[in-house]
């Protein structure tokens, strides 16, 4: 007589079962995040919509049971074997995320956009996590999902520009914004422009995968709460962008192109999750950067084309933009002189003997450069400047042991 016993069910399975009985599963760790009340009124808020929807509560933990929502819903429609939409939270702190199957292509980009909704709109800044899901369900149902993201990130896409105007380059060549319009232009073309005069930078603005620089302008004049929106919205569309991209690895340079690019969006992530004031959010939005820039690279490479230089952001403060020029700076109460890349403004403060307008961060209630408080991480790394392995720092978590 065999005494085998049989295999438990993976973890995945098990959420399956329990899905089966009822399209809600909350592990007990989370029971108090959607209690029983609030459940039954999720319950009554999917059972009116027209699209299936299944709500998974679990735990994202890196290097834990799930750590990636994406993996978390494709595991789980596997075992369960139904279409629809599966709602988690996401792996980035106060967010969800929604993946569907069947339906049409504009119907699963809605779900997508519902579930990332309630993280930018201002009545759900304090919301609990039932409220979001409440909030993402019924716009799922409503098929308001895209509709209502747009609007509730509008304020992140102001550009400096009127719309519809063109601004122009060194050259006097006119760029357009990344308008509608524009983006159609460059859809319809099918082109991606560079431009290798003597190492000149690619026009950015009219690159679809480059971070444009009036997203730093914005940033720059945000509050800490409208820039953690701002680089939230950074990271989840950088995410997009390389969700999308299928390129032929086997080219030369495109697969090392392609890992720094999805090592800066994880490395975006994670500074994010940590974020407590703007240095860090400045830091998110300076890996976004790095990471584009590897994408365009990438790009360019598996269509046969060069390299794309990446373009630094100014040392001083990241939210000025480009870097310009190099300079060469002394800081305060040190010998030794560093090496530099700034905007066109902070180097001529420094050339004037003036204090440039820099990045600050509170240090024991007084505000002082970020690159003076001692021990911190951006006044080691210089946002990349300083080291040359930001990324891979980031990673191994050197900016939350710094912390501890």
């Amino acid at each position: 007589m065999s005494t085998d016993r049989p295999l438990a069910p993976s973890p995945g399975q098990r959420i399956a079962s329990a899905l089966r009985r009822s399209p809600i599963y909350v592990d007990p760790s989370l029971a108090e995040a959607v209690p029983p009340a609030r459940r039954s009124e999720l319950l009554a808020r999917i059972r009116r919509s027209p699209v299936p929807i299944f709500v998974i509560v679990v735990p994202l933990v890196k290097g834990g049971t799930w750590d990636d929502p994406d993996h978390l819903a494709t595991v789980v429609h596997d075992r369960l074997r139904e279409d629809g939409v599966y709602l988690t939270p996401d792996d980035f702190a106060g967010q969800l995320a929604a993946r569907q199957w069947g339906g049409t292509r504009d119907a699963q980009e809605n779900s997508r956009d519902a579930a990332r909704v309630p993280f930018f709109q201002k009545d759900m800044k304090e919301a609990t996590l039932a409220d979001r899901l409440i909030r993402a369900v019924d716009l799922i149902a409503a098929g308001r999902g895209t509709a209502e993201y747009e609007k509730a990130t509008a304020h992140l896409r102001r550009r400096r520009t009127t719309p519809g105007s063109a601004t122009t380059d060194d050259d006097g060549l006119p760029v357009l914004p990344l308008t509608a319009a524009g983006a159609g232009v460059a859809a319809v073309a099918g082109l991606v422009v560079w431009r290798w005069r003597r190492g000149a930078r690619v026009r950015r603005e009219e690159h679809p995968l480059l971070l444009p620089r009036a997203v730093l302008a914005a940033a720059e004049r945000a509050n800490a709460d409208e820039l953690r929106e701002q680089a939230a919205h950074e990271v989840v569309t950088f995410g997009e962008l390389l969700d999308r991209t299928d390129l032929d690895a086997a080219r030369p340079g495109v697969h090392d192109a392609l890992t720094r690019a999805l090592d800066a969006y994880q490395a975006a992530g994670k500074v994010l999750d940590a974020a407590r004031g703007v240095p860090d959010l400045a830091g998110v939005l300076v890996l976004v950067d790095r990471g584009r820039d590897a994408l365009a690279s990438a790009r360019s490479l598996a269509d046969g084309g060069r390299e794309v230089p990446p373009s630094p952001l100014c040392f001083f403060n990241p939210l000025h933009g480009d870097a310009v020029t190099t300079i060469g700076w002394r800081p305060l109460g040190q010998r030794d002189r560093l090496r530099v890349q700034t905007c066109g403004a902070c180097a001529s403060a420094v050339k004037a003997h003036r204090t440039p307008e820099v990045l600050t961060d509170r240090v024991d209630g007084r505000l002082v450069p970020y690159y003076e408080v001692e021990g911190g991480f951006w006044a080691e790394t210089g946002y990349g400047q300083l080291r040359d392995d930001l990324v891979h720092r980031v990673l191994r978590g050197d900016l939350k042991a710094r912390r501890r």
